[in-house]
């Protein structure tokens, strides 16, 4: 698969640096209570190491267990700086990088938290592809994004995509399709998180 990096997208890049400061005001509200849920599949009695690729503003920071050591990694430094502060009692190390690219070795993480990225890549295959590559046998990957449902029409959200996924996300990315790529992870929940199931809340686990 063709493998476009975050330096060879660069309106994407400028989008988010322009967005940066707005963003949580568009989002935070609109979705804590579905990203509280999603991050509760976090072991929170058992430490590991979780990858949070695509951290972006850092709203998942303040809801996430204290114990585990985090590495969180976004493509864009403006969103990265506003992380930053939010990362309070955390053990956590900044990368700036890839999320289809990861650069880090097979096996390396316990867990990875994939928040609203697989909708913002250019190629969401590649995203997932790599977060398991990087993911222990056993290990899971917590996904909350918007999908389109196998077959599903969905007219005006196609029309809308094509500036959409210049400027700042995709409506269009099938998750069934995605896990097609996939063939070492396994569906352990699948369920709507927000506005019927746009929003789909999924856990997986990559088998040992």
């Amino acid at each position: 698969m063709q493998t476009q990096t975050y330096r060879s997208n660069p309106l994407l890049r400028i989008s988010y640096s322009l967005i940066a400061p707005i963003y949580d005001l568009v989002v935070a509200r609109a979705l804590l209570g579905a990203r509280t849920r999603s991050l509760k599949a976090l072991p929170n009695l058992a430490a590991g190491k979780v990858l949070l690729s695509g951290i972006g503003t850092g709203l998942d920071l303040p809801l996430l267990p204290a114990l585990h050591h985090y590495t969180a990694l976004d493509f864009n430094a403006a969103m990265l700086s506003r992380a930053r502060p939010r990362a309070t009692n955390l053990h956590i190390d900044w990368i700036l990088g890839d999320c289809m690219s990861l650069p880090f070795a097979d096996n390396h993480f316990d867990h990875v938290v994939l928040h609203l990225i697989t909708s913002v890549v250019p190629h969401p295959a590649q995203c997932l592809i790599d977060a398991t590559r990087v993911l222990k046998p056993g290990g899971t990957i917590i996904l909350l994004d918007k999908f389109l449902s196998p077959g599903q029409r969905a007219p005006l959200r196609r029309a809308l995509n094509p500036l959409s996924r210049r400027l700042a996300t995709r409506m269009d990315v099938v998750f069934e399709e995605l896990l097609s790529d996939t063939p070492t992870l396994e569906v352990i929940s699948n369920t709507p998180a927000l506005m019927g199931n746009w929003f789909r809340s999924i856990v997986l686990q990559k088998r040992t």
